[in-house]
């Protein structure tokens, strides 16, 4: 039996909101029973995007998070549930039975990830179900995963090493969303935003943008990263560890070493490093 997930590449999202849409059209006025009834036009967010504001001028990114239900392979949902209300299928897709779930509000508020909303005309708790209807009919994968452009959402079964979710799954990229559940869910991360470093460095002497100046960074625990300056001094290290001290060389032939140390409680722009000619 597959065990189906999803992999979201943030590093693919750009925010277009068409998994969100594409959930709307399929759920909204729709019902699907025994998987699902109608999803509310306002209050839902069974495929919700997050956005993520990182730094600050002149240096700031934005980062997308599309989330959903995680699918969890331990379900709080289902613990909580009576009758049954709540059951994992053998596949791993998690589901709320729309007439069980009825009145058990606690289904609701169980979720640590905030992904099962209450409706409150259907008295009824409900979330993602991965499009279950539409893979039972032979469906290859959920609408959210068809209507994104970019590839950014990749369907599966996370166990088939000749999937591409799969290989994913499998490659040591991935990773999950608030670890710290411990859910083993089946909807999984690569790119989850991180601290970065980024600065501007310029010649002293000449006050030309530094180009291809070495940049080093190294962290307590030896994590060691490498890039360049480009054509406009800029450099960004991104990927970071939170709450560590980092130390940070900067090099250029015929130009002093420039060292310091910080520590990424947050992402930081060191603003325009001079780097002053060596010492004939």
């Amino acid at each position: 039996m597959a065990r189906y997930g999803i992999i979201i590449d943030l590093e693919k999202c750009s925010g277009c909101y068409n998994c969100f849409l594409a959930c709307r059209d399929e759920h909204c006025g729709n019902d699907f029973p025994p998987y699902s009834l109608a999803q509310p036009m306002e209050g839902h967010f069974w495929m919700r995007l997050l956005e993520f504001e990182r730094g600050k001028y002149p240096k700031v990114k934005v980062d997308y998070l599309p989330l959903t239900c995680m699918h969890c392979g331990a379900p709080v949902c289902a613990s909580v549930a009576e009758s049954g209300a709540v059951y994992r299928r053998e596949d791993g897709i998690v589901i709320i039975d729309p007439e069980k779930a009825k009145g058990q509000k606690q289904i609701a508020a169980a979720c640590p990830y905030r992904v099962i909303y209450w409706n409150e005309e259907k008295n009824l708790p409900q979330k993602c179900t991965m499009c279950a209807h539409l893979l039972d009919q032979g469906w290859r994968e959920p609408r959210c995963v068809e209507a994104c452009p970019t590839g950014a959402l990749v369907f599966g079964d996370l166990e088939d090493p000749a999937s591409t979710a799969g290989q994913l799954a499998c490659s040591g990229r991935c990773e999950t969303y608030r670890p710290e559940f411990n859910l083993q869910g089946g909807v999984h991360y690569i790119g989850l935003p991180k601290k970065f470093i980024a600065g501007t460095v310029l010649f002293d002497d000449t006050g030309e943008c530094a180009e291809n100046v070495s940049v080093t960074l190294e962290g307590q625990a030896g994590q060691i990263m490498h890039t360049i300056t480009n054509n406009f001094g800029d450099f960004e290290l991104d990927g970071l560890l939170d709450n560590v001290i980092y130390t940070i060389t900067l090099y250029a032939p015929g130009y002093s070493e420039w060292t310091n140390k910080v520590r990424t409680q947050r992402d930081i722009y060191l603003g325009v490093i001079k780097l002053l000619p060596a010492l004939a």
